[in-house]
């Protein structure tokens, strides 16, 4: 990807519009290679993003899906115990004897995302997704520092294993909570905004083609209005492809039918939520024209 526009070309070909700023983002992240820390609202399309970007790439994707007290065995690498077990009493059965060595070995490891990310073989580089950064704990983020600045992981017995093609590094964060500035000084940054309606319609179209266009269209305009309510939590693109989606297998062709009033927790996901959008669906169907 040569500039910023072949990103958006080939993310585009994959069916991710990214836009200006996401293209540079990817393109940087690419050409300097940095890791890249995607936030925004749930259901802008952060996970969606780093997808994409392995299907451009023609890669693997290697994903890490964090969550409170999640540890460096669960993310990075650990020890088979079972084996090292097995392989003491195999020992003793022989009358032989295994040192630290023997049962600290790579014959022992397993790998964890990040661990399997850094031994890739290839000529192309996986995209490893570290998503939902701000659910892991503050203490896991520190255990992330060596890889995200040198593409690497020391295992005291082992030494260090260093990444012959650094993997293309996405993270992604909710905003729940802060993240350490250490951490942020490792990586490129880009906030995804809610998209413009054309743009958003253009995104609910290719996720939902037998969607009648009049439906994309008031739909997303309907989710955009929505958003400036005040709500517990807005509705993303994630909750408007969702809607039109089953909007369309119900046969709707707009939002006067009579089934979309029980399809809106799709897009509504606590009970003022429900109640809110739906005094605005009402409003709304209507409204002339």
């Amino acid at each position: 990807m040569k500039d910023p526009l072949a990103v958006r070309r080939r993310l585009d070909a994959v069916d991710y519009l990214a836009d200006d700023g996401m293209a540079m983002a990817i393109f940087l992240a690419l050409k300097l290679g940095k890791p890249l820390l995607l936030e925004g609202e749930p259901g802008v399309g952060k996970t969606a993003a780093a997808k994409a970007l392995a299907r451009a790439l023609d890669t693997t994707l290697i994903r890490l899906q964090c969550y409170e007290g999640l540890t460096a065995g669960e993310a990075l690498y650990e020890w088979n115990y079972q084996r090292q077990l097995l392989a003491i009493r195999l020992a003793e059965a022989r009358h032989a004897k295994l040192t630290d060595a023997d049962l600290f070995s790579a014959e022992f490891l397993q790998e964890r995302p990040i661990l399997r990310a850094v031994r890739h073989e290839g000529p192309v580089p996986p995209v490893l997704l570290i998503d939902e950064i701000d659910r892991a704990d503050d203490e896991f983020e520190a255990l992330l520092f060596e890889f995200l600045g040198e593409a690497g992981i020391t295992i005291p017995e082992l030494g260090t294993f260093a990444a012959t093609t650094p993997p293309v590094v996405v993270l992604t964060s909710n905003r729940s909570r802060d993240l350490h500035d250490a951490l942020r000084r490792r990586c490129l940054y880009h906030w995804i905004d809610f998209p413009e309606p054309g743009r958003a319609a253009e995104i609910v179209r290719r996720a939902v083609p037998g969607a009648a266009e009049p439906l994309i269209r008031t739909a997303t305009e309907f989710i955009g209005d929505v958003r400036a309510l005040e709500l517990d939590k807005a509705p993303g693109m994630a909750e408007a492809i969702d809607w039109v989606a089953a909007l369309s297998v119900l046969g709707a062709a707009d939002l006067a039918a009579g089934d979309v009033l029980r399809t809106i927790g799709t897009i509504a996901k606590t009970p003022d939520d429900r109640a809110a959008v739906a005094a605005a669906l009402g409003a709304h169907q209507e409204s002339p024209g």
